[in-house]
């Protein structure tokens, strides 16, 4: 067992499908770690409020679950080696709930516009380095949380023509934190089908 431990945050907007809650009852918990909802709160201050009680409660990381997603019992298992592996935080791979497919990991993120450029030619089975994701899977040292200045309003709070998510994403690239994306962790995202990779492949 992992010397350390873990809260898993999970915003929830809406009903959660049975699907996502079977996923979390399944889930192969390797440290000490308890779930935390927080129950239709705007995304931004669902997760702002998240990330203070992760701080206040001492937790070593953060595990982030949407409440509309589908994934392997490993999930936390398998983030929680790639942030020993020495990334500030992990993700797996899931994708946009809408036609085109695109995988929610990015290239680059601009401020002045807000656009982000999709990774749509990422790295097949591996781990790699990317500017920003959505946080659907994702696993983060709670020191990313409390490092820097700019998140002393909230880590969450959106930037001008920002997501609260790639706001994070943003804010943690400019304190030089090492985010990535292992491709090798699928995760469904659940809608009227589930939407992921085999369907973004099709489409190619």
């Amino acid at each position: 067992m992992r010397d350390c431990k873990v809260l898993i945050a999970v915003p929830a907007m809406d009903v959660m499908p049975v699907q996502t809650a079977y996923c979390m009852l399944s889930l192969k918990r390797d440290c000490p770690s308890r779930f935390s909802f927080i129950v239709r709160a705007s995304c931004a201050d669902a997760r702002n409020l998240l990330a203070r009680e992760a701080i206040e409660s001492g937790a070593d990381r953060v595990l982030w679950i949407d409440s509309d997603m589908v994934f392997g019992e490993d999930l936390m298992v398998r983030l929680g080696e790639d942030l020993d592996d020495g990334w500030d935080m992990a993700c797996g791979l899931y994708f946009k709930r809408e036609l085109p497919v695109t995988p929610v990991i990015y290239r680059s993120i601009t401020m002045s516009d807000g656009k982000a450029e999709p990774y749509l030619d990422y790295p097949r089975d591996e781990v790699f380095p990317v500017a920003g994701c959505g946080f659907g899977a994702v696993m983060m040292k709670t020191e990313l949380l409390k490092r820097a200045d700019v998140f002393r309003t909230g880590p969450f709070t959106p930037l001008p023509h920002l997501s609260e998510d790639l706001s994070f994403c943003k804010r943690a690239t400019d304190i030089d934190a090492r985010i990535a994306c292992d491709s090798r962790i699928k995760v469904g995202h659940v809608g009227q089908i589930v939407y992921g990779e085999e369907m973004y492949r099709r489409a190619e």
